[in-house]
Order: C-alpha cells, then sequence, then structure tokens
C-alpha cells in the first residue's frame, strides 16, 4: 500500500457531501519539512466515488478487487497498461503529423516496459523531457533509439518528491499526479493512486513547475553512457542562475 489518498464525508444541510485529497507523498509532519510534494484537494462527485470505492476494495467490505474506476487510475491493475496506453497515443500523434510530448517528474525511472514505450514514442518523433531525481535505466540521446528523449535530475535543499505526469495529446493536454513511479514496484505490486487534474489553474501550476524544473539552471543532465554532468548555464543572465527550488522559493514569498 503506497497510495496517498484522505476521504472525509460530512452531511451538510440534507445533503452528504465527499471531500478527497489525492497527493504524491506521505501524511508524515516529519519528511514534509523536507520533502516537495503536490496534492490535489477537491468535491468532485466522481473522484470521491472512487475515493471511497477504493476504500471500500481496501477492506473488502463491498467491491471486488481490480474493479474499474470513473478518473482514478488504481495500481497494481491499471497504472502499467494505462501509462503505456499515454505513451502510445503520443507516437500516434506524431506520426501522424499533430506533435507528440511527453513530460514527466517522478523519482525513479526502472519499469523495462515504460522504457521500451518511451523509446518507441522518441522514435516516432515524440519529445520526452523527463525530471528523474534517482534511479534512470533509460539511456537518453542514444542514436536510433533515443535521440529526442532528454533526462535531468535535480539535487537540492529540498527532496524532490512529486509525481507529475503530463501528455500534450494534440493540444488537448492531460495531467496527472499521485503516488506511482515508473518502477516495477509501484506500477506491478503496490496499491497507487494517480488522479487525473482538470482544474484550468491546477494544471497551469503543473506546466509551471515542469517548465521551470526542465529549465533548472543547477540540474544534472544524463548522459547516453549513462553518466551524469552538472549543466552548465553559459552566458546565463545572473536572475536565470538561480536553481528551481530558489525559484520557487521567491515566488512564494514575492508580494
Amino acid at each position: 500500500m503506497h497510495a496517498k489518498a484522505a476521504l472525509v464525508v460530512r452531511r451538510e444541510g440534507d445533503v452528504v457531501r465527499r471531500y478527497v485529497h489525492v497527493g504524491t507523498g506521505n501524511y508524515n509532519a516529519a519528511t514534509a519539512a523536507v520533502y516537495t510534494d503536490l496534492g490535489l484537494l477537491t468535491a468532485d462527485e466522481a473522484l470521491g466515488a472512487d475515493v471511497h470505492d477504493l476504500f471500500n476494495e481496501l477492506s473488502g467490505s463491498s467491491r471486488p478487487p481490480g474493479s474499474s474506476y470513473r478518473r482514478l487510475l488504481v495500481g497494481p491493475t491499471q497504472l502499467l497498461p494505462r501509462f503505456i496506453a499515454l505513451i502510445d497515443r503520443e507516437a500516434q500523434h506524431a506520426r501522424a503529423g499533430r506533435g507528440g510530448r511527453v513530460r514527466a517528474k517522478l523519482n525513479g525511472l526502472a519499469d523495462a516496459e515504460i522504457v521500451s514505450a518511451l523509446y518507441r514514442a522518441s522514435q516516432a518523433g515524440v519529445a520526452v523531457d523527463l525530471v528523474v531525481r534517482g534511479i534512470c535505466t533509460l539511456r537518453p540521446g542514444v542514436v536510433g533509439l533515443s535521440e529526442r528523449i532528454r533526462v535531468t535530475s535535480a539535487v537540492g535543499r529540498f527532496l524532490e518528491h512529486a509525481r507529475i505526469y503530463h501528455f500534450a495529446n494534440a493540444g488537448e493536454d492531460e495531467y496527472y499526479i499521485g503516488s506511482a513511479d515508473w518502477r516495477p514496484r509501484n506500477l506491478r505490486r503496490r496499491v497507487e493512486v494517480v488522479v487525473p487534474v482538470r482544474d484550468p489553474r491546477c494544471r497551469a501550476r503543473l506546466d509551471e513547475i515542469l517548465t521551470t524544473e526542465l529549465d533548472d539552471p543547477a540540474a544534472w543532465e544524463l548522459d547516453a553512457d549513462g553518466s551524469y554532468r552538472r549543466r552548465d548555464p553559459g552566458s546565463a543572465a545572473p536572475e536565470r542562475l538561480a536553481s528551481a527550488q530558489q525559484q520557487f522559493m521567491e515566488r512564494a514569498c514575492a508580494p
């Protein structure tokens, strides 16, 4: 069990309303001081019903394991095939001349099927930009295999822990956050929850995070031989030399 989800059921007058929180990190006061995580708090009825069903499934009270959900992506039964389908869809868009793009921020990438899907996407013309803090078994920039894949890693004052997934979908962008990395244990063995983010303001925030971290002047870049090198900021202006984490802190404190 690795999912991060909470459900509050409240009677408000004659109505029973469900409030749901789905996050990327632990409900832990100690690690919250140094981990960077994201969460979605919503009263969306479909997501409320999904999380309610998830807890029923986990308790065995009224729902068979592996049942379908309305919007949630739930592991270990649904996540791997869904992520592969989303990546393959970008490849189909690219082959049809509609462009294709995958962006993701995660802690680890080691699942062989996901890696193969990303290689296929790159060969089809999809731009793949990844921020992977830890283990990454994919090799970017290999001729004939992964020229269109870029992988960076950020190490700073805070532990990068959020998981964000973005699929351009020919202009109908889809964003997801959740507890699952692209590793076998997350996709094949654990109960994980990934949620689609539909609110325009939240999606804009996720886009800002991905854009800032992919351009982080303090990041490390993964080369085709599996080694990392510190990004060279070149002749960038002083204000462009601040790390992504420093930029986020400055924005948070801005009047």
